[in-house]
């Protein structure tokens, strides 16, 4: 959090675009880009200013196409995102970025606690036959994907998933706590909104992560405007942090997998700026 005595650490004017990477924050993620492959033709393209153009795309939603002229081609920024997810980088520097972020507050790297919850997002025009199926969430009446996120109580990032908007929250959530593999194995607690309440989620739950216990936070009947809730608001918070990305703003990608990437590049974002502006 700024101040009026630390806000010049937080200033990004000097930068060509304020989304491009400092110094601090490509000293940070450096050392877990891979090298190029033996063999061939030397690697010529600058891989800080890949990720300054990847970064681009996902702070000002531009599409690929209108990228400036004084970043890599499309092609090159496309191809290393691609690369970067299916190699599992991004995945590794995120794990990796988020221990680091747990230990400048002084917490274990596995945490114990965690929320969960679900945000629908309209769909834009696409199609094509690599497009993936969306649905509509009939109590938001949204028609597009619903992207679920598990935070722990730092509103940091541990996992997410992107599915149809057709999906209810409590199979969502079942995928999203799936797919961990033993990623956070000590989870004790998890706290969840009134859509994961009922004996079928705690069921199936109770089969995937037997010691994971499920604390259901519901919204007073009596209240009739705006309430804060226990640990519910950290997992809202954490949606306005990644919403801060223009690329997010709606769903513009035809695969899940694409958009699951910028999501996870939204948390590198946030939790590069936490490291290199520790309060």
């Amino acid at each position: 959090m700024w101040t009026t005595e630390n806000r010049h650490r937080y200033e990004r004017d000097k930068l060509r675009y304020p989304c491009d990477l400092t110094d601090e924050e490509w000293a940070q993620v450096k050392p877990m880009i891979p090298p190029a492959k033996r063999g061939g033709r030397r690697r010529e393209v600058d891989v800080r200013e890949v990720l300054n153009g990847i970064m681009y795309v996902l702070s000002t939603g531009c599409p690929w196409r209108y990228i400036p002229k004084d970043l890599p081609p499309r092609s090159t920024l496309y191809d290393y995102m691609q690369r970067w997810d299916y190699d599992g980088t991004l995945g590794k520097i995120h794990y990796e970025l988020y221990q680091r972020c747990r230990a400048l507050v002084d917490r274990q790297a596995s945490p114990t606690a965690c929320m969960i919850d679900s945000q629908s997002v309209k769909s834009a025009e696409k199609g094509g036959p690599a497009s993936i199926p969306r649905g509509c969430d009939a109590g938001k009446k949204v028609s597009g994907k619903k992207r679920h996120i598990l935070v722990d109580t730092e509103g940091l990032l541990m996992h997410a998933v992107v599915h149809p908007a057709d999906l209810q929250d409590r199979d969502g959530g079942v995928l999203v706590l799936a797919t961990l593999f033993g990623l956070f194995p000590f989870l004790k607690k998890l706290f969840a909104d009134a859509g994961y309440q009922g004996p079928q989620f705690r069921q199936q739950l109770a089969k995937l992560l037997p010691r994971l216990s499920v604390e259901i936070v519901k919204r007073s009947d009596t209240a009739s405007s705006f309430e804060i809730l226990p640990r519910r608001w950290v997992v809202e918070r954490t949606l306005a942090w990644l919403n801060r990305c223009r690329r997010l703003a709606k769903d513009f990608e035809n695969l899940s997998r694409n958009a699951l990437t910028f999501i996870k590049l939204a948390s590198i974002r946030l939790m590069l700026r936490k490291l290199s502006n520790p309060a």
